[in-house]
């Protein structure tokens, strides 16, 4: 039985989920601040989940992975076009750097994992990134959308390499046809469920 813990930090107010199974602890994402939350709720992470490189979902991986030891799964090794560091900075006028980090495991082209002892499906959706995956969990009813799938929205596609367009077919082909009971954790923001989107989502009602 999953439970769900939910960090919310960093300059983004992005959110990162610990998933705590028998016997393992996962973290989705790592936005700032979120290593020493996961020492004070007492996680020992066996591994950390990208759904996405953006500097916000990214900040305390190499933290992470240096505290724990654990794998970085991610859609794609690690790059600094997608981590978007200089593009904010550029705009902050602030200096950003993400941490380097390494990907252990390259999820590119493949359509599920095995981790902390279940099988995911692996729901590549660009078009908020390139390199966007959404993790699903189909025995417990849960997809872990990064920025894909919000509640009464949809990510941003206004970034280097971003398609509403793609996003949109992407969410319809991949999402959509889950049950509608199905949990979705995103990336900021209340959870919700492909049911609610489905019908109350204004980007989705063409869909």
């Amino acid at each position: 039985m999953i439970r769900l813990e939910c960090y919310t930090g960093g300059i983004a107010m992005t959110n990162g989920w610990l998933v705590r199974l028998e016997g393992a602890d996962l973290l989705v994402d790592a936005p700032e601040g979120v290593a020493g939350w996961l020492d004070e709720r007492g996680a020992r992470v066996s591994a950390l989940l990208l759904t996405h490189q953006h500097f916000d979902h990214v900040m305390d991986a190499a933290e992470v992975k240096k505290r724990y030891g654990c794998p970085v799964l991610a859609w794609s090794g690690f790059s600094r076009a997608l981590t978007l560091e200089r593009l904010f900075g550029a705009f902050s006028g602030s200096l950003l750097t993400v941490p380097e980090f390494e990907v252990n495991e390259v999820l590119e082209g493949r359509e599920a994992a095995a981790i902390g002892g279940l099988e995911w499906r692996l729901l590549h959706i660009p078009g908020h990134s390139a390199d966007s995956v959404c993790f699903h969990q189909p025995g417990q009813g849960i997809v872990f959308g990064g920025d894909v799938l919000f509640q009464g929205g949809v990510g941003r596609t206004d970034l280097p390499g971003g398609s509403f367009e793609q996003l949109l077919s992407g969410i319809q082909a991949k999402l959509l046809p889950l049950p509608d009971a199905t949990r979705v954790c995103p990336g900021h923001g209340n959870p919700t469920s492909i049911g609610d989107e489905r019908l109350g989502n204004p980007f989705l009602t063409d869909y």
